[in-house]
């Protein structure tokens, strides 16, 4: 798209294009919400922009293409052994940033540093199945694991777990800096040890990421500033209507993963697991999600989410055979009790700010509210007794819910018997077994009542019109290379 220069563009936009492009540059805007994208360092936790930076620069053995599936990265091609207990990458034949082969040593030695940066990390237990990692002859690497792990590739594929060498990465993207926006290019396949595209200079497009508040990005994207805005959230979610933005140019991916209140101090009020129960029963979801207007959204009362792979359908939805009016009056008898010895507690909510964090407060207030509880709002990063996680899943299954609600990653009110059945889950051989062993440690997880799911998380982008190379897909991971090439 060509870039209008009559507009009044946000100072942060217009430092990042650097100016007016031609029809010749044919570069791709894209906007992401939320902090810069231009200078990070590779850790344990990377914002959305972040992510997308470090993925189009750094890349891992594999990565992600637009429709959210397993591709090659540095590694061209790979095998998975009968057992299952050993993965075997074959790597292209390049060049790392500094003009040194690609080769198992120094790939094995890159994976080991990712793989370090991710201790103690939710991600960091994702891979604690990994027994070791060798080098064999030429380029070749081998994962050996200790235990079966389906997902593994999917996990690899993170832009956490992207490869580098003296600090940096083999691409598939260039990168230069301006301001506070990262200016990529894509790099020819022969330079990457690829087989030649004859098309390539027809297909290559620049691509131009920087990172605005959400207010700037909606209006970017509605006067054709900005190609494609990534990186949206229930936050920011009731600005598309307010902003009149065309129905037709939202895309919701539909995620799985964590979205609801974690206890944050297992004190007063909230030290005992029946009255963190009465919070969660006093929610009305259903009313949540017509505030939202967000058609089709899935609310739900687990752990983890409803319906996916290996569910057996042994845990369904809490209190189903009470109505809401039931539930809080059950709730409510807490609260009285409570109050009766110790007073009304004020709970502080953590949240974050713009109009989706808004209606969700004023939902949270009246629910609470109803069975005699008073709600203060703080920011999302202060301190509180309940704070909003909002996570997508990377992999779509059990052991990811385990693995971010474990005593490991700390969180208040959690279960150590949670913890030692889904350990001894992913030891199971026998599918059935396992499924059930998952059901118990969920059952376990639900009866702490630390965390209060409200559904599931809200993903959404803006697209325009004449964009290639994006797809709607349950990881909500959107490639910037994959954008920045025209199809075959």
């Amino acid at each position: 798209m060509l870039l209008r220069c009559s507009h009044l563009l946000p100072i942060t936009l217009a430092l990042a294009l650097g100016g007016c492009f031609g029809d010749d540059d044919r570069a791709v805007h894209v906007a992401v919400i939320g902090p810069s994208a231009a200078a990070f360092a590779p850790g344990p936790r990377l914002p959305v922009a972040a992510q997308l930076f470090r993925a189009a620069t750094v890349e891992g053995l594999v990565g992600f293409d637009e429709q959210g599936r397993v591709a090659p990265a540095l590694a061209d091609r790979w095998i998975v052994t009968d057992d299952g207990l050993s993965f075997i990458f074959r790597l292209r034949d390049g060049t790392w940033a500094d003009g040194s082969p690609i080769t198992g040593e120094t790939a094995r030695d890159a994976l080991l540093r990712a793989f370090a940066l991710q201790r103690g990390t939710p991600l960091g237990q994702d891979l604690a199945v990994v027994a070791e990692v060798r080098a064999m002859a030429g380029r070749v690497i081998e994962i050996r694991l200790i235990r079966q792990q389906p997902e593994l590739l999917q996990i690899l594929a993170q832009p956490e777990l992207g490869m580098a060498k003296g600090g940096r990465g083999a691409g598939p993207m260039k990168l230069r800096r301006e301001k506070d926006a990262a200016l990529l290019r894509p790099i020819p396949p022969v330079e990457r040890g690829l087989p030649q595209d004859e098309r390539w200079a027809d297909r290559a497009r620049r691509l131009n990421l920087v990172s605005l508040s959400a207010r700037q990005a909606i209006d970017a994207f509605q006067t054709g500033e900005i190609d494609v805005l990534l990186g949206g959230t229930l936050a920011d979610f009731p600005r598309l209507d307010a902003s009149g933005v065309s129905r037709g140019a939202i895309r919701l991916d539909p995620v799985s993963g964590l979205f609801g209140l974690v206890v944050v101090h297992e004190d007063g009020f909230l030290g005992k697991p029946e009255n963190r129960e009465a919070l969660a029963m006093a929610l009305d979801r259903a009313a949540l999600a017509r505030v939202l207007n967000l058609a089709g959204w899935v609310t739900t009362t687990r752990v983890v989410n409803p319906a996916l792979p290996g569910d057996n359908g042994t845990i369904g939805e809490r209190w189903s055979a009470r109505s809401l009016e039931e539930r809080r009056a059950l709730a409510s008898s807490r609260v009285a009790q409570w109050k009766a010895s110790s007073g009304t507690p004020t709970l502080r909510i953590a949240l974050p700010g713009g109009p989706g964090g808004d209606l969700l407060f004023a939902r949270i207030e009246a629910d609470f509210k109803a069975i005699g509880l008073t709600a203060r709002r703080v920011p999302l990063e202060a301190e509180a007794d309940l704070r909003l996680i909002d996570a997508a899943a990377s992999y779509a299954a059990a052991p990811w819910f385990f693995n971010r609600l474990s005593c490991t990653s700390k969180p208040v009110a959690c279960s150590l018997a949670a913890d030692r059945i889904a350990a001894e889950a992913l030891n199971e051989p026998d599918p059935a077994k396992r499924a059930e062993l998952y059901s118990q440690a969920e059952a376990q997880l639900t009866m702490a009542n630390g965390y209060i799911p409200l559904g599931v998380p809200i993903r959404w982008s803006l697209v325009g019109g004449s964009v290639t190379g994006f797809a709607t897909n349950p990881l909500a991971v959107h490639p910037l290379m994959s954008l920045a090439m025209l199809p075959r």
